[in-house]
């Protein structure tokens, strides 16, 4: 028997009665002290794979100098590994099974029209709220302008395509076979969708001769240098919310980033198979790079050939670089207008990525490469407050809403699911939880079974559960030892020597669950 789901007029009338106005924060702060502006920095598809993170080959030195201002959080994850749920959880400080966004069509407000947003919540307490690129999943907010009007004091910044670069291409044959169907069409095909279809698909990889700002994140980093000005002058406390696309496919970026690295230097994952013992359901084809979108790609089951890996992985690595870029270009704007000292500044990935291991590529998993996500929060974007203290503690992203409250001097809305932060920034070897938790569904509507998984600094432990059913076990489990066992070749649930750590997880399971 399914049990009922959590009431939403419930949830929605105790998200209501946290709203906390303007005049309760204003109270808490002293007259004439200005709050801390906010940069919030969100990079889609961006796994730990960065200097500050101990990675040797990778180019990212604006990351890493804000890692040396502030703090790096080495075990952060996200709530559920693919974009719209894990920003929605994320901008919310609710979980999957609050927001009951669990995919790429649910919008926030159809479950929780009230909620308040964590820009939203900054706005209603004085700030200027300004956002722009990638922030919210524009499937998961309203459809027909593409964000959320509700978290911001303007209009979404609609950042300014390059002529050339519609489609998000700059390859001169590409783009005017392109157009030729764009203009045969006269205007009444279905955008993009109907162009890719007559193409057979889309280039998974592009690197041309050009200036940052003919792609989309050279963009969107003027658009946020341009606005920056008036708000850095401003009475006001700013909210600045810079989304970046890269290193999302397809894996375009300017030759130079390209040119950082050797092909023949990328190394290919070790461990290409499923873990032993691990149950089917936990494993994904690639789906999103398989999926008929790009062209070259196999579409089969089965590993793919080693070069195309190695282009994959070139082509991820030269976008990580080519973001890299446009974050220090807005590190160097709040020195240049005067407000490094009085900015905190949070970038974070919004979940891990496959390149190859198990013989995956993209995110959709509850795996270490998939929940894995960089998060970094420096309290001043010159530095002095952090100092590139390295913390090992388990966090969750649901943790990054409290936190900025905290810092902010902000009253925090009680129903906020996650954990301040900030004993960790004052002090690196604390901690806030002793286990992060993420989820991942597998099926459809009516036989939908939610992967749950809880990691420390050893294990991670995953089960497969029917989702809202009463009483419901588990179908599968699964236990990874990464002391002895850091690829996860094993499944050792079954294994008597674990029976221990098996059982503490499966009773920090039945509370948390």
């Amino acid at each position: 028997m399914r049990a009922p789901l959590i009431s939403l007029a419930f949830l929605r009338a105790a998200i209501a009665l946290t709203v906390c106005d303007a005049s309760s924060a204003e109270a808490s702060t002293a007259p004439g002290h200005r709050r801390p502006n906010v940069l919030f920095i969100a990079v889609d598809d961006l796994k730990p794979m960065l200097g500050c993170y101990g990675d040797k080959t990778i180019r990212t030195p604006n990351i890493d100098r804000l890692a040396a201002s502030g703090t790096v959080f080495l075990n952060a994850y996200c709530q559920q590994a693919v974009c719209g749920p894990t920003r929605a959880s994320l901008l919310t400080g609710l979980r999957p099974d609050t927001t009951r966004v669990y995919d790429l069509k649910t919008r926030i407000r159809d479950i929780l029209p009230d909620v308040v947003t964590l820009p939203q919540h900054f706005k209603n307490n004085g700030y200027q709220t300004v956002g722009m690129g990638k922030v919210f999943d524009p499937r998961t907010v309203n459809g027909q302008v593409k964000d959320d009007p509700a978290s911001w004091s303007r209009p979404y910044i609609q950042f300014d395509k390059h002529p050339d670069n519609a489609l998000g291409f700059m390859e001169p044959g590409f783009v005017a076979r392109a157009r030729a169907i764009q203009e045969a069409q006269g205007g009444k095909g279905d955008g993009w969708d109907s162009v890719r279809k007559e193409l057979g698909g889309m280039p998974a990889t592009e690197g041309e001769d050009v200036p940052d700002d003919a792609y989309d994140d050279g963009n969107i980093a003027k658009a946020a240098l341009a606005v920056l000005p008036e708000l850095a002058a401003a009475d006001d406390p700013f909210f600045l919310a810079v989304g970046f696309k890269k290193p999302h496919l397809p894996f375009v970026a300017p030759q130079k980033y390209w040119d950082l690295y050797r092909r023949e230097d990328m190394s290919l994952a070790e461990f290409t198979t499923l873990p032993q013992g691990a149950p089917e359901i936990a494993f994904q084809d690639s789906w999103e790079l398989k999926n008929g979108t790009y062209t070259g790609i196999p579409s089969g089951p089965g590993l793919l050939p080693e070069d195309l890996q190695r282009e994959l992985i070139h082509g991820y690595m030269a976008c990580v670089s080519y973001t890299d870029a446009q974050v220090g270009k807005l590190l160097d704007a709040l020195a240049d207008q005067g407000v490094a000292d009085t900015t905190i500044v949070v970038l974070w990935g919004d979940h891990g990525w496959h390149l190859g291991d198990h013989g995956m590529w993209c995110k959709h998993t509850n795996y270490e490469q998939a929940t894995h996500a960089p998060l970094i929060i420096a309290k001043s974007a010159s530095g002095g407050t952090g100092d590139g203290a390295k913390c090992a503690s388990p966090v969750e992203f649901v943790d990054i809403y409290p936190t900025l409250c905290d810092l902010a001097g902000l009253p925090k809305p009680a129903a906020l699911e996650g954990a301040s932060l900030v004993p960790i920034l004052d002090d690196p070897s604390a901690k806030v939880r002793d286990t992060a938790m993420s989820q991942y569904p597998r099926g459809g509507e009516q036989d939908l079974t939610m992967g749950y998984t809880w990691c420390d600094a050893r294990y991670r432990y995953v089960e497969w559960v029917p989702h809202d059913v009463d009483g419901a076990k588990p179908v599968a489990v699964e236990l990874y030892d990464y002391e002895t066992d850091p690829q996860e070749t094993k499944n050792v649930a079954d294994d008597p020597a674990h029976a221990e750590v098996l059982a503490r997880f499966q009773k920090i399971a039945a509370e948390r669950r």
